[in-house]
């Protein structure tokens, strides 16, 4: 039986930046107990992940529900309120107060969020699992953002062989139970690399949107880092990288034409299909340093 309390988040040692909000440490039931009937017509107990409405709310007004695990939602919504462009810095938010009993997050900011009825009334809602919503027109916002260069932020092949190893030791909800996507923040340099950051949820964006919450909290700057993730690589994958000045992203899953596009126009490097020693390199390939492995040897066999 699947240990019903894992440990789904990994985060390095920091200390939160001057000015940063408080924040309460709710904390809920992640994996649920069920009896399910398999092939062979066996009953058995397994655990599935509990997926649950989380409704923000800025300064007594609503903002949008989550479905989520609930895996350090104060992050979540913190990374929520950046990555949608609510909040420009951290300091901006006074305190999150998240409460399971209601499911309910209540922000609240030093001098409110200008123009906030204006700013959420357009929504797209994105490929997110759970529905993502993306408020304004964030596209055009793009086009003011600078990532480094390649010859500052790259990564070599020896690189992303130990990020993958790193990901296929982690202890995981996903490998208890399924039905959940991760996502990891890595810091890269020289020859080496090192996860900061992992997270999981019910959703993509929500995994990457913790992590934000996380870089937000503690000042961490994305130009020398790498996300991770076990999800597709959309447009809302890519834009929210961009916004957090991460250049390189690397998914288990695959591309969509959409992230391909945003990320050539932003210089990004985009790594897609990658597991054990595998992977493609669909973008960026100037922030790529390929150390390719030789190809066997041919046999002759002599009959």
């Amino acid at each position: 039986m699947p240990e019903m309390n894992p440990t789904p988040a990994t985060a390095a040692a920091c200390t939160p930046a001057a000015g940063a909000p408080r924040l309460t440490a709710a904390r809920c039931e992640l994996l649920r107990e069920i009896t399910i009937l398999d092939q062979t017509g066996e009953r058995r107990r397994i655990a599935i992940p509990v997926e649950r409405p989380l409704t923000i709310f800025v300064d007594r007004r609503e903002l949008v529900t989550l479905m989520t695990l609930g895996v350090n939602p104060e992050l979540l919504v913190l990374g929520y309120l950046r990555n949608q462009r609510l909040v420009d810095r951290v300091e901006e938010v006074e305190s999150i107060t998240v409460d399971w009993d209601v499911g309910a997050a209540a922000v609240r900011t030093h001098e409110g969020v200008a123009d906030i009825a204006a700013r959420t009334a357009r929504r797209v809602v994105t490929t997110g699992c759970g529905q993502g919503t993306v408020f304004g027109d964030v596209l055009s916002q793009l086009a003011g953002i600078r990532l480094p260069d390649a010859a500052t932020t790259r990564l070599r092949q020896s690189m992303l062989a130990r990020m993958l190893e790193t990901m296929r030791q982690q202890e995981t909800v996903h490998r208890k139970a399924g039905s959940v996507h991760g996502c990891a923040l890595f810091r890269i340099g020289g020859a080496g690399c090192e996860m900061l950051m992992f997270v999981e949820d019910v959703g993509r964006h929500n995994a990457i949107d913790t992590i934000a919450g996380w870089m937000a909290l503690h000042g961490v700057d994305g130009g020398d880092k790498a996300f991770y993730t076990t999800g597709r690589l959309t447009s809302e994958m890519v834009m929210k990288s961009a916004q957090l000045g991460v250049p390189i992203i690397v998914s288990r899953n695959g591309v969509t034409a959409m992230g391909h596009e945003l990320a050539e126009r932003l210089g990004m490097a985009l790594f897609g299909r990658a597991a054990n020693r595998h992977f493609l390199c669909y973008t960026g390939f100037d922030r790529f340093d390929s150390e390719p492995e030789p190809p066997p040897t041919a046999v002759r066999v002599v009959v």
